[in-house]
């Protein structure tokens, strides 16, 4: 029988930590719950060529905001998945076959959702 107890505090302890990180890129969309935006970047027209060269690292380092967002946000979500399946109690069986899914698979991802044969 798999202890919930033990990964429901692994997982949360993995969604505080993700929801730090997230708040460092992003912030929460206020317009769509559970949702993630990357932190936009003030662009300031420019009047030279040293304001050219600042708002081109704004825009990269949006850009990179942008991918980091992305896969903190999946991780997020598959996360919060998990957690939703401890109450549940579906929560170690897989989605797609109803099979168990190994302990050894939830200690290596404790967010997984199916056995390897799903995988």
């Amino acid at each position: 029988m798999i202890d919930t107890n033990k990964y429901k505090k692994i997982l949360e302890t993995e969604l505080k930590k993700l929801e730090g990180e997230l708040g460092t890129v992003a912030q929460k969309n206020p317009s769509v719950k559970n949702d993630w935006q990357p932190i936009a970047t003030n662009l300031e027209d420019a009047d030279d060529e040293s304001d050219s060269n600042d708002n081109a690292d704004k825009i990269e380092e949006f850009e990179t905001n942008v991918a980091i967002t992305e896969q903190l946000e999946t991780r997020f979500d598959e996360i919060k998945d998990a957690l939703k399946r401890i109450t549940d109690g579906t929560y170690g069986k897989c989605v797609v076959g109803g099979e168990d899914i190994p302990e050894e698979r939830l200690d290596a991802n404790p967010a997984a959702k199916t056995c390897i044969k799903h995988s």
